[in-house]
């Protein structure tokens, strides 16, 4: 199969064919150069198809990283053949830190609006780390020292900006709700409509509207099984993740636990 054949096999969008096309030249070029290179920043989503291209490739070596462990957003670093990963220490990520007056309240909204209102890409901010007073922006080492000297206000809002190191990250806890509950099914609509509080004809006009996505991949599929570990995503109403699924209850609905983000 050739180039252009798995590619094509491989996206389900033009803009996911040319996400994988920009992968395959990073491979080859540390091929052909024998130096790292790394990607942008990728979503969840576009982690799993860069992963599935490079599974395809063969699997060259590469990790995803975003700083932290349990980031979102991450790049993806390839090596050469001849570099081990603990010889390298040269992921292209910095850490700035927004400060703000305590009596201002900012969300993660706010600081991502400020950044594409300067007119930075999405692909080159990684996670921000909301706390009371601060945020900590993961970002690609290439866009900081600008943002550093412009990066002064969201909205209305002063900050003041700082470089800091990876050592010094702020990771706020984030609070969860758990919730039992018995499912007639394990499909996407009955699962959603109880980590989301909505009726289960609502969450299928949800789903079907693309407003759905599970593992971070759109779906409109209401009948979608759900397994254990499956996080469930909706536009507007937030996340939530199936963290277990029981035995029977005595009327013979399943049971399960759901962890919703808050």
């Amino acid at each position: 199969m050739n180039r252009s054949e798995l590619l094509n096999r491989l996206s389900r969008t033009p803009t996911e064919r040319l996400l994988l096309g920009r992968a395959w030249d990073l491979a080859e070029a540390v091929q052909r150069r024998s130096t790292p290179q790394a990607t942008h920043f990728l979503s969840p989503d576009e982690q799993s198809s860069v992963e599935s291209l490079f599974h395809a490739l063969g699997d060259p070596p590469h990790r995803f990283w975003g700083g932290y462990k349990e980031a979102q957003r991450k790049i993806c670093v390839l090596l050469p053949d001849w570099m081990e990963w603990e010889d390298f220490d040269e992921a292209p990520i910095t850490v700035l830190r927004a400060v703000w007056y305590q009596g201002d309240h900012l969300t993660h909204r706010d600081i991502l609006g400020s950044l594409m209102g300067q007119g930075i890409k999405r692909e080159t901010v990684g996670d921000l780390l909301v706390s009371p007073s601060s945020c900590d922006l993961l970002v690609l080492t290439e866009v900081a020292p600008w943002l550093l000297q412009n990066l002064t206000s969201a909205g209305r809002t002063k900050l003041s900006v700082t470089q800091v190191g990876l050592e010094q990250l702020h990771i706020p806890v984030q609070e969860v709700k758990r919730i039992h509950d018995t499912v007639a099914t394990l499909r996407l609509d009955a699962v959603a409509a109880v980590g989301f509080s909505v009726s289960r004809a609502k969450m299928a006009d949800f789903i079907r509207a693309g407003r759905v996505a599970v593992n971070w991949q759109e779906t409109v599929r209401s009948d979608l099984a759900l397994k254990a570990g499956d996080v469930i995503s909706c536009r507007g109403l937030g996340r939530c993740r199936l963290a277990e699924t029981g035995g029977l209850s005595k009327k013979g609905r399943i049971n399960i636990e759901i962890e919703r983000y808050l």
